[in-house]
């Protein structure tokens, strides 16, 4: 082991005592025997690469791709979401996809889906820790263990680092975190704008729900037992505000109800029916199923701007004001501590128009407020996607994150332009802003 990995492992025994839960317990066998058969690979991964798929005890579907020439290293994979569905088998390819270039540097890669469809961000760190552990047993423990979580990955990773980086003992798990737009802003305070978009929307448009249907409380989503399909819900949508006509053809009370709802709310154009259909569908999934059908979100003292007549729209929007027990199961299964005992690396889109970049700044005077500011590290790029950033940032914050690790001091937040500047890509590649 190398000299600054003990250094680490003694930061990390020390830090232990402010850890925010207790560590897991080592795995049986039993526990960790998943029955692996080979699957493709897609083919962005290259061609020396071999593919693993299983089913774990709990029912989740965990995926493995281990190229010929490892370095090594492992990344544990928490995706996005979350998916509604049941999980199935495949489900991971499209992320293993969407960070092959992770793959291609030699790092081994473990995804996995979680147990259940829908909300949960302890459930699912338990699953993704489950997988790391799946993957020790079976392949060995690697040299270093890198945890990623991608958009609401994002949240559950920090979750999962927050519960199980250490054990009781000071071993540690992992070595180091990385989040790539993560919705880091936890549970109690990344959704209430989408809430605010359904009780705006509402006031412009006036069929979601509409008249002569069952009438409920926007906050609800919808009724536990409404079967709106997201087709449903985007021809709603383009009825009122013509959002997926072109802007000529759009009748002028259409383009009036989409300027005020996009002004009010700062949603994108292109993203209006996405954060709809979040509203709706998850909003369903998390009031309905997870919180008992109790209301976690307040506009109540909300001073609606930007509309035609602001005083009007406040006056008529639907009110509704949270239930502290909503609130309170909500924290305690999503928001954050910052009591971080790990190497933490986050990048972010400036212009992701799925989880806004403030979503950092937010993680960032969270762990502050922990006194952990020391294993932050933050980086911002001009890009503008949400689900896949340039392989050139990915590849450039893993290796400021490994350098962080190999020395033990926390590089400058420049680290991330110079890294990617004298890197193989092209310039045009780096796409790191000035801090």
């Amino acid at each position: 082991m190398r000299s600054s990995h003990r250094r680490w492992r003694g930061l990390l025994l020390a830090a232990c005592l402010g850890a925010s839960a207790p560590a897991v317990q080592a795995a049986t066998a039993a526990d960790t025997d998943v029955a692996f058969a080979p699957v493709p690979c897609p083919a962005s991964v290259g061609t020396r690469v071999a593919c693993h798929e299983g089913r774990d005890a709990q029912g989740a579907w965990l995926l493995v791709a281990m190229p010929e020439a490892w370095n090594k290293r492992l990344i544990v994979h928490a995706h996005g979401g979350p998916r509604l569905g049941a999980p199935k088998a495949g489900d991971s390819a499209e992320d293993l996809d969407r960070f092959a270039v992770m793959v291609r540097e030699g790092y081994a890669w473990v995804g996995t889906t979680y147990r259940r469809g829908g909300y949960g961000v302890r459930m699912a760190a338990a699953d993704v820790e489950h997988s790391r552990r799946v993957f020790w047993a079976r392949w060995g423990r690697p040299e270093r263990t890198l945890l990623h979580g991608q958009s609401w990955g994002g949240n559950v990773a920090a979750k999962a680092a927050e519960l199980y980086a250490l054990e009781i003992d000071g071993r540690a798990n992992y070595d180091g975190v990385l989040s790539t737009n993560g919705m880091l802003y936890g549970g109690t305070r990344g959704y209430g704008f989408r809430a605010d978009l359904r009780a705006v929307y509402q006031y412009y448009c006036r069929n979601h729900p509409a008249k002569g249907e069952v009438q409920y409380p926007l906050w609800q989503g919808l009724p536990a037992d409404a079967r709106m399909t997201r087709d449903e819900l985007r021809a709603r949508v383009n009825a009122c505000t013509g959002v997926e006509l072109p802007a000529g053809k759009r009748t002028a009370a259409q383009a009036a109800n989409l300027r005020d709802i996009l002004a009010v709310t700062g949603v994108a154009e292109k993203q209006l029916v996405a954060h709809l259909a979040w509203g709706t569908f998850h909003f369903q999934d998390v009031v309905q199923k997870r919180l008992g059908g109790r209301n976690p979100f307040d506009n109540s003292a909300t001073v609606y701007r930007g509309s035609h007549d602001d005083t009007a729209l406040n006056a008529g929007v639907e009110r509704f004001r949270a239930d502290p027990a909503a609130v309170a199961a909500l924290a305690y299964d999503a928001d954050l501590s910052g009591l971080i005992v790990l190497p933490t690396v986050t990048v972010h889109a400036r212009h992701d128009p799925t989880v806004s970049y403030e979503a950092d700044a937010a993680y960032a005077t969270t762990v502050a407020a922990a006194g952990r500011s020391h294993l932050l590290l933050q980086a911002l790029t001009d890009e503008q996607d949400h689900s896949r950033l340039q392989d050139a940032t990915y590849t450039t914050v893993l290796q400021v994150l490994e350098h962080w690790l190999d020395t033990g001091e926390k590089p400058a937040p420049s680290a991330f332009g110079e890294t990617c500047g004298r890197a193989s890509p092209p310039r045009d590649a780096c796409r790191f802003m000035t801090p």
